[in-house]
């Protein structure tokens, strides 16, 4: 049995239970390995389990958790300066010299469970520790035979975001993953410099019966946490049918491109009668010139088509956007307010997702198109783990802050989406009329705005 114990450690997930944890935990303790599952999001650094592990891996699959993690790293390392750390996930690679630079000696992106316990043993073998020097690759697409994974240190579900239904009662979610990667290279998606178009599944199997496992601790609807669920979609609609069979009661969320939306339009009745809650796609505008230059595969009128679609068969649609980039004008903007409207979409749409601003993360593919189309960038911010850039229209960024403070605001007052979106509005015609020379224009008609959504949603705002 190995003495060596390890410390594996989440900063956020959108406040779902990582599975970044428990699958690289399950094939650790296969291994005889001893590990602690950490998940800063839900709990306080356990300083004595800092203390006790040899090696300490933090968890990045996303940029906002990897900004926390940054800023745990020193306290680790002040209580633990024998273990040897690593950082693992989409966020690890590309931010590989920042994190050497904090102490980080290894990093391992794409399919990590591998070259984790690669590590383990190597350190077991008597390996020094946070000199060892890194043989494992920074990014592995190797296909690998999943394990279930193992969740039985994290908080219970019932510690994480729940979903509310219209008719305001609950259910408690649980967290999975079908795929990893993505066969598509959209511009400013910080998977592609990763996994450069090709996309790995988790075996049918596995997906089940860590699904069956989350149901028998209290799972009542499951998060699919695919970045696209339909890059297998033989594979993905085997497992919901499958799913449906055995719990004919549990609910699900997926995330799937436009693009694929529409390609498989034939399979979209499944998903509504195998319990589809919600569809969450990546629309991110709808301005054609933005959406070519972040290669999207869609167009405004693919959005407005898949709308109609969605609407027609009972789906709800949940579109993200990214409504600030270095392209965006006021009139643009006050164009994707009305399209929402027209479209129906005012309460399918989270209003943080009314303020998002392009990140430009390492690595990025728009770094190839960024100078053709007259962006503005700086250089790199390693703090800040993007490129930073200005709009031309100064009262385009204006806004975007205004937006941001007044949704949290809004928020916090528990405020309708429907009137946040109205918020929305008026601070838009507001810095459309900074000058007092035209008349502010009125909200389009919208229907008045529920004291709660009339769609299902997470307690948990999503983004990234």
């Amino acid at each position: 049995m190995p003495d060596l114990k390890v410390l594996l450690i989440s900063t956020y997930e959108l406040g779902r239970q990582p599975f970044g944890l428990a699958s690289p935990a399950a094939w650790l303790r296969a291994d005889g390995f001893q590990t602690t599952s950490l998940d800063l999001s839900r709990q306080s650094l356990d300083e004595e389990a800092v203390r006790t592990a040899r090696l300490i891996a933090f968890y990045l699959p996303m940029h906002t958790a990897t900004r926390i993690a940054v800023r745990a790293l020193e306290r680790v390392r002040t209580l633990n300066p024998s273990a040897h750390l690593c950082g693992f996930g989409l966020y690890a690679p590309v931010n590989s010299g920042l994190l050497r630079r904090l102490g980080v000696g290894t990093i391992l992106g794409g399919e990590f469970e591998q070259g984790l316990l690669s590590l383990a043993r190597r350190l077991e073998a008597g390996a020094p520790g946070p000199g060892l020097p890194q043989v494992e690759p920074e990014i592995s697409l190797a296909r690998q035979n999943f394990l279930v994974p193992y969740r039985g240190d994290l908080p219970p579900l019932e510690k994480y975001a729940h979903l509310t239904l219209p008719d305001d009662s609950t259910r408690v979610v649980g967290y999975t993953e079908a795929s990893r990667g993505c066969k598509h290279l959209c511009r400013h998606c910080p998977i592609v410099p990763v996994y450069k178009g090709t996309f790995r599944i988790v075996q049918r199997e596995v997906v089940l019966e860590d699904i069956r496992r989350q149901v028998a601790a209290g799972a009542q609807h499951i998060t699919f946490g695919d970045p696209d669920f339909f890059n297998g979609v033989g594979h993905a609609m085997q497992i919901v049918e499958a799913l449906h069979r055995e719990h004919p009661g549990l609910s699900y969320d997926v995330t799937i491109k436009v693009e694929h939306l529409l390609k498989h339009a034939e399979r979209l009745p499944a998903l509504r009668e195998t319990g589809c809650a919600f569809v969450t796609t990546a629309v991110e505008s709808v301005d054609d010139d933005a959406l070519r230059i972040l290669d999207k595969g869609h167009t405004r009128a693919d959005f407005i088509r898949l709308a109609g679609l969605m609407r027609g068969l009972g789906l709800f649609l949940v579109p993200t956007f990214v409504p600030f980039t270095p392209w965006t004008t006021l009139e643009g903007y006050e164009d994707l307010l009305a399209t929402l409207i027209r479209l129906g979409l005012v309460e399918h749409v989270p209003p943080v997702q009314l303020t998002i601003r392009l990140l430009i993360p390492a690595g990025s593919r728009l770094l190839e198109v960024l100078p053709l189309h007259n962006a503005s960038i700086g250089p790199f911010q390693q703090e800040a783990l993007s490129y930073p850039w200005a709009n031309s229209d100064r009262k385009v960024d204006r806004l975007q802050c205004d937006l941001e403070a007044m949704v949290q605001r809004e928020a916090k007052a528990s405020a309708s989406r429907t009137t946040i979106f109205g918020e929305a509005w008026r601070l838009l015609q507001r810095a459309m009329n900074e000058d007092g020379d035209e008349a502010l224009v009125p909200l389009p008609l919208v229907p008045p705005g529920p004291a709660r959504v009339t769609i299902p949603f997470m307690t948990e705002p999503w983004y990234c």
